[in-house]
């Protein structure tokens, strides 16, 4: 997490990481009511890194298709 948050732009946090978290966030305290932190926990950190790669394999896809186009 430091070499996260060390090695990248206030920008680059802001557009790269902070939508998965925040959805993965709401996500969690929304739907997870397992009774357990630790299995929330964990929920939440799943689920954050699969929308995580989604949300760096589409922004990708996008990016390469706007550089195709011009």
């Amino acid at each position: 997490m430091y070499q996260l948050l060390r090695g990248r732009s206030v920008k680059s946090l802001s557009t790269d990481a902070l939508p998965p978290l925040a959805v993965a966030f709401v996500l969690a305290e929304i739907f997870y009511k397992w009774h357990s932190f630790t299995l929330e926990c964990l929920g939440f950190l799943a689920t954050w890194f699969l929308l995580d790669i989604a949300w760096t394999k589409t922004t990708e896809w996008l990016r390469s298709r706007e550089s195709t186009m011009t």
